[in-house]
């Protein structure tokens, strides 16, 4: 098995990634848990193709020259700076569509890197049944790249580059040996910001189309999440203090990076270049209105992508009086846990599923009457 899982249950065996002998195992294949068999199974609910226009429809037009979210959501539009710079609308517009860019774009990077995390899981999972998973969850993430790249194209053609630290940290948790590493940062942070970030652009997006991807996104994402949480409740309580601490410290780390530095204004230089604005002024009058008392309020919102990170990792059982400070200079720790582990955008998932089923039935129950003729 491989080193440094901190592995306290079955399932979550891991062998090295170029050990395919041990897949071999002849004992292996009598032994399967049916840990993960509902999320497995419930694939066929929400299962849809971004390719058939059925489920959706990418040639669906919008008016570039209108913001496609609304200001608020553009922090440097929150300075007097930039807000004075771009009074021409539909200049605006054009800047406001570009920073969405970035937005997306990261999006689709991490989509990517759950793609193939997802992927080096079924390297290294020794059980059939959380192998089964990670490679049903590896067809999930492959087709939110392609759906994501399809809305992009059809948006602006085509994405900016990853950030160098959203890249550095796909990077580490991919090639992490350690399974925990994985599940905690992608599974459990990286999805969990994403279902934030989702709901939160099903609620502003002033694009049809876009809210429509959200939606479709989420009914999958919803389930990936129940496998980091599944991980946690036959994981965390097993812990002793030195794991704990190791494990805590690891989603304190990977909180932190994603919180001061995901679509960081200071990581945008070339799109204030690109509209005559100074770099250096824009990054100064943010820096005026992104107070930690800014953080606090925006935090407030059952949608803000960090406060869903935090409520995670509380819920996960993570979170400790070591680390709980640092969390509770954003957020209400107490009120927080009071909400229970109703997560933001089950609602809207489930909606979406519903949606799903009715398509997929009709399909299969055609299907049917045509094998009986």
């Amino acid at each position: 098995m491989a080193d440094g899982n901190i592995t306290k249950d079955a399932v979550y065996d891991a062998v090295a990634p170029d050990d395919f002998e041990s897949m071999l195992n002849l004992d292996r294949y009598g032994q399967r848990s049916n840990a993960f068999d509902k999320i497995i199974s419930a694939t066929h609910d929400h299962f849809w193709d971004p390719l058939d226009k059925k489920y959706i429809d990418f040639d669906e037009p919008f008016d570039m020259d209108t913001p496609i979210v609304p200001e608020t959501m553009i922090a440097a539009l929150h300075t007097d700076y930039v807000k004075n710079h771009l009074s021409d609308p539909k200049t605006r517009a054009h800047f406001i569509n570009q920073s969405t860019l970035r937005s997306f774009s990261s999006i689709l990077h991490g989509e990517q890197g759950a793609l193939n995390l997802s992927a080096s899981l079924c390297h290294v999972l020794y059980d059939q049944g959380a192998q089964e998973y990670a490679a049903n969850q590896t067809r999930e993430e492959a087709r939110h790249v392609t759906a994501f790249a399809m809305y992009i194209k059809s948006r602006w053609g085509r994405p900016v580059a990853c950030s160098p630290t959203l890249q550095t940290l796909l990077v580490d948790i991919i090639g992490s040996p350690e399974v925990y590493k994985k599940i905690i940062g992608m599974q459990m942070l990286v999805e969990g910001l994403a279902m934030g970030a989702f709901a939160t652009f099903f609620q502003q997006l002033n694009d049809p189309l876009g809210r429509k991807l959200m939606q479709l996104v989420m009914t999958d994402e919803a389930f990936h999440h129940k496998f980091g949480k599944i991980w946690a409740d036959r994981t965390i309580p097993k812990l002793n203090a030195e794991e704990h601490n190791i494990i805590e410290d690891w989603a304190a780390h990977c909180f932190q990076t994603l919180l001061f530095n995901l679509v960081s204004p200071s990581e945008q230089r070339d799109l204030y270049e690109e509209f005559g604005l100074d770099p250096d002024k824009v990054l100064e009058e943010i820096a005026k209105v992104a107070t930690d008392e800014a953080r606090r309020e925006d935090m407030k919102e059952a949608t803000n992508i960090f406060r869903v990170l935090i409520k995670t990792l509380l819920n996960a059982g993570i979170i400790t009086d070591r680390t709980r400070a640092f969390y509770g200079m954003y957020v209400d720790m107490d009120e927080l846990k009071a909400e229970g582990d109703k997560m933001v955008g089950d609602d809207i998932a489930e909606e979406g599923i519903a949606y799903l089923k009715t398509i997929n039935f009709k399909e299969r129950s055609v299907g049917k009457l045509l094998a009986a003729e």
